[in-house]
């Protein structure tokens, strides 16, 4: 058992739009035995209980090697952007494993972040294996395999809904080999997000939502209700009528290669002003 606390990489806020949660708990395996950690911060620290080194794996997982004054210095001259960055300093976007990741976020369909994070800690509850961390048991979201074994009425019992006939047919489709959202890493952005869309349930706003949150493609705009208030209030020249095109207007006024990024920050920014 590992016990941790870290100061060095101050990651002050981590964003996901899955979890919401500054205390999560999961395991993993990228091609070594099963890892759970178990990590919450807490007055400007990690702090982590974890069934081996997990500074590696938090690393990755919260982007604490990315280079914030970078990303800043790359932001536009935006008055926006600069009260955003203001607000939210230290906020970090996340690597999400890609197939918990593109199942989240197909559930993540007209719902509220805490239905979605239920959704998530269900399946894992019902079908994912268990580990042993700090004297409990901890399960780990369900692999494709796992996931494609179940039925579509056994998800709808999760509460998935109208989702569960997608989320067992994209778990098919990965099980099967068939496709696997990892593949897209490496192509180029826009071939990226076309790839990502021939998952059941995925259109360009669920594909960029996992280019952003897990695949690294900083420069990835999903084009939620948030950020659409902000096109027609603060950028109307953006709006070009469609989805592909607006994206990448936004994606031009915001920077480009961080796009993602600022677009992250204003996400988080106009949700809390419009609940003051």
């Amino acid at each position: 058992m590992s016990l941790g606390r870290s100061t060095s990489k101050p990651p002050s806020r981590a964003a996901s739009r899955t979890s919401g949660t500054a205390r999560t708990a999961g395991c993993t395996s990228r091609r070594a035995p099963p890892a759970a950690v178990r990590v919450r911060q807490r007055e400007g620290r990690l702090e982590w209980v974890a069934t081996d080194d997990a500074v590696a794996l938090l690393t990755h997982l919260l982007r604490l090697d990315d280079d914030l004054d970078a990303i800043y210095d790359a932001a536009p001259d935006d008055d926006l952007v600069g009260r955003a960055f203001d607000a939210y300093r230290g906020l970090r976007l996340v690597r999400d494993p890609p197939f918990p990741c593109l199942i989240s976020f197909i559930c993540s369909a007209q719902m509220r972040v805490a239905r979605v994070h239920g959704m998530r800690v269900a399946l894992a509850a019902s079908f994912g294996t268990e580990y042993e961390l700090d004297g409990a048991s901890v399960p780990a979201f369900p692999t494709p395999d796992q996931l494609a074994a179940r039925t579509e009425a056994e998800l709808r019992e999760r509460k998935l809904g109208y989702r569960a006939p997608y989320v067992q047919r994209t778990a098919e489709m990965v099980a099967d080999g068939d496709a696997h959202p990892s593949e897209a890493i490496g192509m180029e952005y826009e071939a990226a997000r076309e790839y990502l869309t021939r998952f059941v349930g995925v259109g360009n706003k669920i594909a960029d939502c996992v280019l952003l949150f897990s695949l690294g493609y900083l420069e990835a705009i999903p084009l939620d209700t948030w950020i659409r208030t902000a096109i027609a209030e603060y950028y109307p020249d953006c709006d070009r009528g469609n989805y592909a095109e607006t994206s990448q207007a936004l994606r031009e006024r915001l920077g480009g290669k961080y796009a993602g990024y600022a677009q992250t920050y204003l996400f988080y920014y106009l949700r809390t002003r419009d609940d003051e």
